[in-house]
């Protein structure tokens, strides 16, 4: 049913761009699901082979590769005309080398940056939903490039692809009505550091104003639990802050993709500790509601064998397309959601 209704909606946008549409007709599209029809794997695919690619050395947090995946980024959204909220054609926030010695516990970094871009809301500009993903990863070891594609280059492109999905809505007049920021991390690898600058030291928007945070990393691959039924995502963090953002979560995803969203780990006693191991937990610590998309460890996890031809692209297409339809709830719905589960 999933494929069908992609294609249904593919032909349509192909169909409204070809011929004039009126009012009443548009008002009948599912602007969601065309929208979405745009996340491809072969996109995915394109940007993750050249993003995880040798040439990137691994994307060590302050070195030369990292410095050219930035550069990807920047360009993507230059490209896209998606804008930058530093302004002009700043898309980087500076982590300074400082900062990041001061609060790692071994070796020394140079400086380095979070990429940012941002979609304006139509009517609740003010109120920020934040999608996240880190562009870093363990660089070269011993002469071996640590490609990183499930980690985190999977939660990279996906984000991509989000971006260009919310651009194309943007460009037909179907922009969300509040604020969608991009924010690729530096420094996840180090201890999180790209996403503790940004909620800790210099949060671009209030953190008072931000609905939650979507944060992708790794969506790419099948984990051993799931071999036999690989349609699984698993979902962390997504009802400890906010019933109505697990709720939301769990509609759009019936309702689009799909998915087994799997809660092993978001069991408060599971050993793994996830929920406290990824991006979107500094944003947690703040009481902003989050979720964790995640497809587990694998045997490629943190090695040199965590290549782009490894990853399952069909599966990522679909992952990907949950995250955009909940951010598409989440930015369009009437009320912003409420955080009812933060402690006082």
């Amino acid at each position: 049913m999933k494929k069908i209704l992609y294609m249904a909606s593919a032909i349509a946008f192909m169909a409204c761009g070809s011929s004039k549409t009126t009012s009443s007709e548009d008002a009948n599209v599912d602007q969601a699901a065309k929208y979405a029809a745009s996340i491809t794997a072969k996109d995915l695919g394109k940007h993750l082979f050249i993003y995880a690619s040798d040439a990137f050395e691994g994307r060590d947090t302050g070195e030369p590769g990292q410095k050219m995946a930035v550069a990807y980024l920047k360009d993507f959204y230059i490209s896209e005309g998606i804008v930058s909220p530093l302004g002009g054609d700043d898309y980087f926030q500076e982590v300074p080398a400082e900062w990041i010695n001061k609060n790692v516990r071994r070796g020394t970094f140079k400086d380095s940056e979070n990429v940012v871009a941002f979609i304006k809301g139509t009517e609740k500009p003010e109120e920020i939903v934040v999608i996240s993903a880190h562009l870093d990863h363990e660089g070269i070891k011993d002469g071996e490039i640590y490609n990183g594609a499930d980690d985190d280059g999977s939660g990279t492109v996906a984000m991509l692809e989000i971006a260009q999905a919310f651009k194309m809505a943007v460009k037909a007049g179907k922009g969300p009505k509040r604020s969608i920021l991009f924010l690729h991390v530096t420094g996840e690898e180090k201890g999180l550091l790209g996403s503790k600058y940004y909620t800790d030291v210099d949060p671009i928007f209030p953190l008072a104003n931000t609905v939650c945070d979507l944060n992708i990393d790794m969506v790419g691959r099948i984990d051993d639990r799931h071999k036999a039924d690989p349609n699984y995502v698993y979902l962390i963090g997504s009802d400890k802050l906010s019933t109505e953002l697990h709720n939301v979560s769990e509609a759009v995803n019936k309702k689009y993709t799909n998915i087994n969203l799997d809660y092993k780990y978001n069991d408060e006693n599971d050993p793994n500790r996830f929920y406290y191991r990824s991006d979107h937990y500094n944003f947690a610590k703040n009481n902003v509601p989050i979720i964790f998309y995640f497809n587990g460890t694998h045997a490629d996890y943190h090695k040199p064998s965590d290549t782009p031809d490894k990853i399952n692209y069909d599966l990522l297409e679909n992952r990907t397309r949950l995250v955009f339809h909940t951010a598409w709830e989440v930015a369009n719905m009437k009320k912003r959601i409420v955080a009812d589960k933060v402690e006082e």
